[in-house]
């Protein structure tokens, strides 16, 4: 699994990785039923704390996304993929919305915006 993490973000590493798991999810490359590094497989994957990927796995499985199978791992749920691609959508909708908000406060003409946009 990929998952590049942002060191200089102001979001929360956990939550950056939440993301792109469910990204990935939604994008068909990790799919419903397979099984999630552990944590300190991807802990040590990513160089990062064990407790971040814990409170990664955790986020998810309070969502739905994913299950605990005792003696086996993370498993992704059935049903995840259509949550993933959901909130993917909304997630950049949010970010448009706020992108185009900006633009406005900014009085971009709308044809800047346009051209910014078609590239």
């Amino acid at each position: 699994m990929f998952i590049e993490i942002d060191l200089q973000s102001s979001q929360p590493i956990y939550e950056q990785a939440v993301m792109q798991i469910k990204f990935a999810i939604a994008a068909g490359s990790v799919k419903e039923g397979e099984m999630l590094p552990s944590v300190r497989d991807l802990a040590k994957q990513l160089t990062l704390n064990p407790n971040t990927i814990a409170r990664t796995y955790q986020q998810l499985k309070a969502e739905g996304i994913t299950i605990t199978r005792r003696g086996d791992g993370i498993e992704v749920a059935e049903g995840a993929a259509g949550k993933c691609i959901a909130e993917r959508k909304d997630y950049f909708i949010r970010r448009f919305e706020n992108l185009f908000a900006e633009a406005q406060r900014s009085k971009l003409p709308k044809a800047e915006l346009r051209e910014i946009i078609n590239k």
